[in-house]
């Protein structure tokens, strides 16, 4: 057993910058980078299966860490996903319903006095329909583009008319 702490160690001694930097370029995290690696070593040495060869104990060892790394980051994404929808379920008010049909009468008629007419036609097509820039593009006989400067200009005008509200 003691053969294999010193193989371990000398490991450790031979690939510890490479694998610690390795950790830090993917982590930007000094001492979650230092972890993964301690980690990776740690595990080694309760694992008497994994059998490092010389020539290869190098690519083993960085895609140990890259692979934690990885799992690592994996997780940071859900806390963050989770943190966004708590917060989001947090930030969620409930809108009594005379006020909500007074901001719906309010869209509705700022909908109803969009210039020019193909503005109005844009946002309907767009909102009620659910078509795609490209299929009222079809409709239309216009470009994908033209599509998008009506929308953008429908929005722009209904911003306004619902701040004038």
């Amino acid at each position: 057993m003691t053969t294999r702490k010193q193989e371990l160690e000398t490991l450790f001694r031979q690939h510890y910058r490479q694998m610690y930097r390795l950790a830090t370029l993917l982590l930007h995290d000094d001492a979650e980078s230092k972890d993964i690696v301690h980690d990776v070593f740690a595990q080694l040495l309760t694992s008497s299966t994994t059998e490092l060869h010389e020539k290869t104990a190098a690519a083993f060892l960085l895609t140990s860490v890259r692979n934690r790394c990885l799992n690592v980051i994996r997780g940071r994404k859900i806390q963050e996903r989770v943190q966004r929808l708590y917060l989001l379920d947090l930030d969620t008010t409930i809108i009594p319903p005379d006020l909500f049909c007074e901001e719906l009468k309010a869209l509705s008629e700022g909908i109803s006095l969009l210039t020019p007419p193909v503005c109005r036609e844009v946002v309907e097509l767009h909102f009620r329909d659910n078509l795609t820039f490209r299929e009222i593009a079809v409709r239309l006989g216009v470009s994908e583009t033209t599509v998008y400067k009506h929308l953008r200009r429908a929005l722009q005008q209904l911003r306004e008319h619902l701040k004038r509200d």
